[in-house]
């Protein structure tokens, strides 16, 4: 039986992968999922008797996350991995909650991933940059943790460094990414509105502006250079800037005067 629900807000599990997750980025984990929903659930998964998850103590006090111990039964097996799965199903099966936060760089959880959202639940992945494009691209959203500073680190903008324009045209996926949605809500003269590029770019994997440091989409087309943008107060249009037009040139072996 579910319990009362207040003002229709998302309820939300927060599952950690301890091993394969820094302990300092918990608070900005904690603020991006307020702004899908409430955290009801908090559970982190390791051998808290090892060294290796020390930092993570203060933290598990502070942020009132369950620390569920795994010993390594066997070298070379991850208990903790097996154990967050099987939590995860149980919870999927018991119908309280509409999304699951997974907190891990490890490519192994992307059955699971797959399997939550096939049965209509929101993920939001979480990760360091060396997270496999598999388990990245399985998620709803996946936010690269080097991205995101701490809450406490002076001049918080919420994203790292910004990449060049360079950096980014470069990336011949995002590109890609972006001048497919940019044509698909496309208008007759070439327009797009920024709100159904958005929901185009998002509904075609887990992509954050924020992961290439920039706050929003709006910004981070501005940096790639390689669209018109205007803006009229809060309505913002966009289509795929038009190629240069090559300088004529003189026929080779043209006859001079």
């Amino acid at each position: 039986m579910h319990g009362p629900r207040i003002d229709d807000e998302k309820r939300i599990a927060l599952l950690i992968d301890a091993d394969n997750a820094p302990a300092s980025k918990i608070d900005v984990i904690l603020a991006e999922i307020a702004r899908h929903g409430v955290a009801n659930v908090r559970r982190a998964y390791g051998n808290w008797k090892s060294q290796h998850l020390s930092g993570w103590e203060k933290v598990l006090h502070e942020y009132a996350i369950r620390p569920i111990q795994q010993f390594a039964y066997s070298t070379g097996k991850n208990a903790s991995d097996m154990a967050m799965v099987i939590d995860a199903m149980d919870l999927m099966y018991a119908r309280n909650l509409d999304g699951f936060a997974i907190v891990s760089s490890d490519a192994d959880f992307t059955p699971l991933v797959m399997r939550l959202r096939n049965d209509g639940y929101g993920v939001y992945g979480f990760g360091q940059e060396k997270t496999p494009a598999p388990f990245v691209k399985a998620c709803s959203t996946f936010l690269y943790l080097e991205q995101l500073r701490a809450l406490d680190e002076p001049d918080h903008a919420g994203t790292g460094k910004p990449r060049t324009s360079a950096e980014l045209q470069a990336d011949r996926e995002l590109v890609q990414l972006l001048r497919n949605a940019v044509a698909a809500a496309a208008d007759d003269a070439g327009w797009s509105h920024l709100g159904a590029v958005g929901s185009h770019v998002r509904n075609q994997g887990s992509f954050d502006a924020r992961n290439y440091g920039y706050r929003n989409l709006s910004a981070l087309i501005d940096a790639v250079g390689l669209f018109e943008v205007r803006r009229d107060g809060q309505a913002v249009e966009i289509r795929e800037a038009p190629k240069p037009t090559p300088k004529n040139r003189s026929p080779r072996g043209a006859s001079k005067n």
